[in-house]
C-alpha cells in the first residue's frame, strides 16, 4: 500500500507547488495590447496634439491663478477642447477655492550699500500698510538656523532666509528647500520678526523672482513675505557679509478676497469589460500669475488630453475607463483635489491606477511606482514596452503629485512617468514661465511615454490590488 500511495502522494505535491507557482506568475499583456502599445507611441512621437493645447491655453487663456477671471476662463477652454476632442461625459466638478490677489511688491536695500531689487509676494502672503515696512534684518540660512538664534534675535526685525536650492533631476532639491517658503513666515512671526524676505526656491541664475504659497500657523501674527531671485540673493547676503548693520524696506499691496467657486474638468474615454474600474489622469489646470504657466502646468494638462486623445484614436478600445481630471487649484490648497474626493467618495475603490503629469513638459526619463509588492513584474512588462524610449527603471516609491495625494493614502497604486526636472525649477513659479521654455520634441516624447503606460494599465489582465503601505515621505 505504501509503495502504491508514494507515487499519488508525489504528484498531488508535485501538482500542488506547480499550481502555487502558476498562481505567482504574472499575468502577460496580449500580443494585441503590446502591438497597441507600440502603435501608440509612434503616433505621440509624431503628433502635436499636446502642443497646440499648451499653445492654447497659454495664449488664450494665459496666468490663471485660483479665484481670478483667468481660472474661470481655463475651465471654459477645457470644457471646449474635451468636447473638441471628443471625449465623452464631459462635465465639471464644483470646487470653492481662495481669493488671493497678488498686487504689486517693492523691495530695497537701505543700508548699508542701498539698491532695488526685484521681488514677489508670496503666495497668500499679507500686504503691508502704507509706506511698507523698513526695519533692519538678520540673515538666517533655515528653519534650524533661525531656530537656534538666542531669544530676541529677530524681535521688530525682518528676517531673510539665504539658503539656497540644490538642483535635481528628480525634484528632491525642491521637497529639501521649499519648508523654508511654506513655514518660514510663521516662523519668524513666533520668534518677533515683522516681515520675511526668503531666496526663491529656484535653481535659475537669472534675475527672476520665484513665488509660491506659503502657509501661516494660527497661533502666529500674519507677517509679509517677499521673495527675490537668485543673483539678488547673493548680492544681499554679500551685504551681511560686510560687517555692517542690514536695513531693508519691504512694501506689499497683496491681499484676500472672498473664496469663489471654480470647477474640476472631467472628461472619459469609456472602457469596455472593465468600464466600472477608473484609470485616473491628473494635471492641474490653475497656475501662478507672473508667467502664463505653459510649463507648471499647461504642459502636464497637454500630456494628458494628449494621451487620451489617441488612445480614443485606436482601433481597440480600452477595457478600463480612462478619466481625464483637470484639478482647480493645485497650487494654493489643492481645493479642487479635495473637491473630486468628496464628490466621488462612493467610487474611491473603482479608482484602480493613477498618473499625474506636473512637473513640466519633459522628457520622461524614468519609470517609477507605487503598487503592491506582487504587482511589481506587471512594470516591469510595462517597461520593457517601454524601451525604444531608453527610460531607467525607477523604483516602487513614488508618490504621485498633489492632486493624487488623496487617492493615494486610499490605497491606489500609482504609475509615474519621471519627467526630467533637471531645469525646471529654474522657471518654475516666475514670470519666465512661457510657451519659449516647452521644447516640442520633448513633449511629444513624453506624452509617447505616458500613453504606453496608462493604455497598458487599463489593459492589465489581472486586477490592480490596493497598495497598503503608508506613503513615502517627501525628501
Amino acid at each position: 500500500m505504501r509503495k502504491q500511495s508514494l507515487p499519488i502522494f508525489t504528484s498531488f505535491i508535485l501538482a500542488f507547488i506547480t499550481s502555487a507557482f502558476a498562481a505567482d506568475k504574472p499575468v502577460s499583456f496580449s500580443r494585441p495590447d503590446l502591438a497597441a502599445a507600440a502603435t501608440l507611441r509612434e503616433r505621440a512621437l509624431a503628433d502635436g496634439t499636446a502642443y497646440q493645447l499648451v499653445t492654447s491655453l497659454t495664449m488664450e487663456v494665459g496666468p490663471r491663478p485660483a479665484g481670478s477671471a483667468g481660472d474661470k476662463a481655463a475651465v471654459a477652454w477645457a470644457l471646449r477642447e474635451m468636447n473638441k476632442l471628443g471625449f465623452a461625459n464631459v462635465r465639471t466638478v464644483d470646487a470653492v477655492v481662495p481669493h488671493w490677489v497678488r498686487g504689486e511688491a517693492e523691495f530695497e536695500v537701505l543700508a548699508p550699500f542701498p539698491q532695488p531689487m526685484p521681488a514677489l509676494a508670496l503666495g497668500g502672503s499679507i500686504g503691508t500698510a502704507g509706506e511698507g515696512i523698513d526695519a533692519e534684518a538678520v540673515m538666517v540660512k533655515d528653519l534650524e538656523a533661525l531656530a537656534a538664534l538666542p531669544a530676541g534675535a529677530v524681535k521688530d526685525r525682518i528676517v531673510f532666509f539665504s539658503n539656497r536650492m540644490e538642483r535635481t533631476r528628480d525634484g528632491t532639491g525642491y521637497g529639501k528647500a521649499v519648508a523654508v517658503r511654506a513655514n518660514g513666515p510663521s516662523a519668524a512671526s513666533a520668534l518677533g520678526a515683522i516681515g520675511v524676505v526668503i531666496r526663491s526656491i529656484s535653481t535659475s541664475d537669472q534675475r527672476f523672482p520665484h513665488t509660491g504659497g506659503l502657509r501661516y500657523a494660527a497661533n502666529s501674527p500674519k507677517i509679509p513675505a517677499l521673495a527675490i531671485s537668485n543673483p539678488d540673493a547673493d548680492a544681499l547676503a554679500r551685504q551681511f557679509e560686510s560687517g555692517k548693520p542690514v536695513r531693508l524696506r519691504l512694501k506689499s499691496s497683496s491681499r484676500d478676497l472672498p473664496p469663489a467657486k471654480s470647477a474640476n474638468v472631467v472628461g472619459e474615454i469609456p472602457g469596455t469589460d472593465l468600464a466600472q474600474e477608473i484609470v485616473i489622469l491628473g494635471a492641474h489646470l490653475d497656475s501662478w500669475d507672473p508667467g502664463v504657466g505653459a510649463l507648471d502646468n499647461a504642459a502636464g494638462v497637454g500630456i494628458m488630453m494628449g494621451v487620451a486623445k489617441l488612445i480614443a484614436g485606436l482601433d481597440v478600445k480600452p477595457r478600463r475607463t480612462i478619466r481625464v481630471v483637470l484639478f482647480a487649484n493645485e497650487e494654493f490648497g489643492t481645493s479642487g483635489s479635495l473637491a473630486y474626493v468628496a464628490a466621488h467618495e462612493a467610487e474611491m475603490a473603482r479608482h484602480v491606477l493613477g498618473f499625474e503629469a506636473d512637473f513640466g513638459a519633459g522628457p520622461v526619463w524614468r519609470l517609477s511606482s507605487r503598487v503592491h509588492p506582487a504587482q511589481l513584474p506587471v512594470v516591469d512588462q510595462i517597461y520593457r514596452a517601454l524601451a525604444p524610449l531608453k527610460l531607467a527603471r525607477g523604483g516602487n516609491e513614488a508618490r504621485g503629485g498633489a492632486d493624487l495625494d488623496a487617492l493615494g493614502k486610499l490605497g491606489m497604486p500609482i504609475l509615474e512617468p519621471n519627467l526630467d526636472g533637471t531645469k525646471y525649477f529654474d522657471i518654475h513659479h516666475t514670470a519666465n514661465d512661457t510657451l519659449a521654455q516647452v521644447d516640442p520634441e520633448a513633449l511629444r516624447q513624453s506624452v509617447a511615454a505616458y500613453g504606453v503606460a496608462v493604455w497598458l494599465g487599463a489593459q492589465y489582465p489581472g486586477s490592480w490590488e490596493r497598495v497598503v503601505a503608508p506613503k513615502p515621505p517627501r525628501r
